[in-house]
């Protein structure tokens, strides 16, 4: 846990919700709570808190509007429907999440991030930053690609597409594909590969692994052609790439340090396990 500066000024908070009635009718209470105290300034530009409303992929979407301002702003979740792995307030928890605002000393959850730095033949270079998961396919044939592991040519990679996720992510995309599930405070990637050719003339190694934060993961594509780079929920294509670098940022994303910041664990058995019988 880590503590942001906190100063005797309004906290500047940011309200961002989906398109969804609830979503909205719960953003309307909170601005309307929050508009007429004096320890609080409602502003979307430069907030110290950002109030996402909906979901995870409400809080991603935010996460991509302020991830140039990671260093000094914090966020918190309202999830309107099943439980999110970043929202740690039900809709009917307004009132408890007003008083955390109102009691909060600036405490933090970190977690990291990854970059992706995207390199095409022609020299144009585009980073990006993923919350969850990056994924590389190509478009008309199957993949053929060298995985390069911290200068190391690791193998020749043949199949749909390549996957590297954040710790945080790992419980997404990477899950379905069979990989481990990392609590989101380890500092490690991990890459795992999407339906490999594996035969008696190509072979790849066909299970995930886990990357330390030092290492870097280098994609180099062996065929000309279109592909796809998914930076969590936006895409993006390209011609005749070079290489795509993954790795994990400097920066981290900072959750308000709060007391329904509930155990990983027991999120991960809520969603994925349920009740057990005694």
């Amino acid at each position: 846990m880590t503590q942001m500066n906190i100063t005797d000024k309004p906290i500047r908070i940011a309200i961002i919700a989906n398109g969804k009635y609830q979503s909205k009718r719960i953003a309307s209470k909170i601005f309307n709570v929050l508009r007429d105290d004096p320890d609080f300034y409602l502003s979307k530009k430069n907030p110290d808190v950002v109030i996402t409303i909906g979901g995870d992929g409400m809080l991603l979407s935010a996460f991509h509007m302020y991830e140039k301002e990671l260093d000094t702003v914090r966020f918190v979740g309202i999830h309107t429907g099943h439980l999110g792995f970043y929202t740690d307030y039900r809709d009917f928890e307004v009132d408890k999440l007003i008083d955390t605002l109102r009691q909060d000393q600036g405490d933090s959850i970190s977690y990291p991030i990854l970059k992706v730095k995207v390199t095409l033949d022609d020299g144009r270079v585009y980073r990006s930053r993923a919350l969850n998961e990056a994924t590389v396919k190509r478009i008309e044939k199957t993949m053929v690609a060298d995985v390069m592991i911290n200068k190391v040519k690791f193998e020749r990679f043949r199949g749909d597409g390549i996957l590297v996720s954040t710790p945080t992510g790992s419980t997404a995309y990477n899950k379905s594909l069979g990989g481990a599930v990392l609590h989101p405070t380890i500092e490690a990637l991990q890459m795992t590969e999407i339906s490999s050719i594996n035969n008696r003339v190509f072979r790849t190694l066909g299970s995930s692994l886990i990357i330390p934060k030092d290492d870097r993961i280098v994609l180099v594509p062996k065929r000309l052609g279109t592909y796809t780079v998914s930076i969590d929920n936006k895409t993006y294509h390209h011609k005749n790439i070079a290489k795509v670098e993954f790795y994990i940022s400097n920066h981290k994303i900072h959750f308000v340090s709060t007391p329904s910041h509930t155990s990983f664990w027991a999120r991960v058995k809520d969603a994925f396990i349920g009740d057990l019988d005694s």
